[in-house]
């Protein structure tokens, strides 16, 4: 062990880390779609609202790491009235427990797979589609 380095005073990553982890994922998209990626709002929160999981019918708030909270690029239409801004929704803690139970992936990695799902879903992405930007099960 390095002199001063105590194993005692590490602390789990924070909100801000796992935010920084996933602007650097959005940083390391094809520029193609790294520029749309940062369009939508990117919020890192402990868990997912109370609300928002009695409408996914999820139960614990672990079961969540992620959504995506807008109208996909493929679905918007000139007419439509926008609610609010499209928002990806990335969950501290759930993130945390599944990484600490996979024990095989970096927190990076699985911050940005996590992110490349919800940007999916924001820019219709087919199962191919995302194998291409990220081959996560390589």
């Amino acid at each position: 062990m390095s002199e001063g380095w105590d194993i005692a005073d590490w602390q789990a990553p924070g909100l801000g880390e796992i935010e920084a982890l996933a602007l650097a994922t959005i940083d390391a998209l094809p520029e193609v779609y790294a520029g749309a990626a940062r369009a939508v709002v990117l919020r890192v929160e402990e868990f997912a609202p109370e609300d928002m999981l009695r409408e996914m019918e999820m139960e614990s708030p672990f079961e969540l790491t992620g959504l995506y909270d807008g109208i996909p690029l493929t679905e918007k239409s000139v007419m439509d009235q926008p609610m609010g801004p499209d928002t990806i929704w990335l969950f501290r803690r759930p993130i945390l427990d599944e990484w600490a139970d996979r024990g095989n992936v970096t927190l990076g990695e699985l911050v940005g797979h996590v992110l490349v799902h919800e940007l999916a879903h924001h820019f219709g992405w087919s199962d191919d589609d995302i194998a291409r930007v990220d081959p996560w099960w390589e």
